[in-house]
């Protein structure tokens, strides 16, 4: 866990990869829940049987959404700032999903701080936040997630 301690000392760490997350599974209940909540229930998702026939990876995969849902969980697994009168998250810029994210496979997350710029009663504060797999050769979700802080 990396602990910053003020806005100030976030805006030193600007360009630099500020933490890298333990790793995670996802397996197949979480699969299943999510394209519950979303309506998204194609068979590469869910059916494990017809999975290891016919897809590709030989076996179910995350839902994109899925592994993009993850990142607030990321992020707050792997730093800590003093709480906020509010804390939103305002949105995300250029998002990849280079690899999949087979069932039962481990990722974690790379956190790079790309920006820290005032806003009226607080800070907006951009993350690179890249997503890996265990054994993967490329990352399986890369995104800028946007978080606006009220101070």
């Amino acid at each position: 866990m990396r602990h910053i301690a003020s806005v100030q000392e976030l805006r030193e760490l600007v360009g630099q990869e500020v933490a890298v997350t333990d790793w995670f599974t996802v397996n197949q209940e979480r699969v299943n829940q999510f394209a519950e909540a979303t309506g998204d229930h194609q068979w590469i998702h869910l059916d494990v049987e017809r999975s290891k026939k016919e897809s590709p990876y030989g076996t179910t995969i995350a839902h994109g959404f899925l592994t993009l849902s993850l990142l607030p969980m990321i992020v707050q697994s792997a730093i800590s700032m003093p709480e906020a009168k509010l804390s939103v998250n305002y949105g995300l810029n250029k998002v990849r999903f280079p690899a999949p994210v087979p069932v039962g496979s481990k990722v974690r997350g790379r956190m790079t701080l790309k920006d820290v710029e005032d806003i009226e009663g607080g800070v907006q504060v951009s993350w690179l936040v890249t997503m890996e797999r265990e054994g993967g050769d490329k990352p399986v979700c890369v995104a800028e997630s946007i978080v606006r802080r009220y101070e």
